[in-house]
């Protein structure tokens, strides 16, 4: 099973020693991110809820890089730094999520890494890469020239 590793200039940079994540054979793993702004590196938004859609942008942003998006979610580890929060990031993340629901965790957990960050979240996607007969990439087929 082929591996590679993924990074999106559009996904919260890592802060530490890990990558955005990985594709394993049809698998896409995506690492712990928060709502953290690709561009400055800096937290956005005071609310759960702005913070929850920071947090699920990132995800996208990573998941596309490795061919895969939001639907197909399988698995999704959510961390809150306080689970009082959790009917309002649950309201965002229904929206952004459709049925079936991936299988989700949801815990809490010190945060205090990154003060005033309120969600972390990873995931797991499954995503059947195209593969060619040959085993190669896929190339343009060559235009045929025009009979006389």
């Amino acid at each position: 099973m082929a591996k590679h590793v993924i990074q999106s200039k559009r996904g919260a940079p890592p802060q530490g020693a890990y990558s955005q994540g990985w594709r394993a054979g049809d698998f896409v793993f995506v690492t712990g991110t928060g709502p953290v702004d690709p561009v400055s590196g800096k937290l956005v938004g005071d609310t759960i809820e702005q913070q929850t859609e920071q947090t699920i942008e990132n995800l996208a942003a990573i998941l596309e890089v490795g061919g895969a998006s939001l639907s197909d979610v399988v698995k999704m580890t959510v961390h809150l730094s306080d689970t009082s929060l959790f009917s309002r990031y649950n309201q965002v993340y229904a929206r952004r999520f459709s049925r079936p629901y991936p299988v989700r965790t949801t815990v809490g957990s010190d945060l205090g890494h990154s003060p005033g960050m309120l969600i972390e979240m990873d995931c797991i996607a499954y995503n059947v890469q195209k593969k060619q007969a040959s085993g190669r990439k896929a190339q343009r087929p060559k235009a045929r020239k025009k009979s006389k």
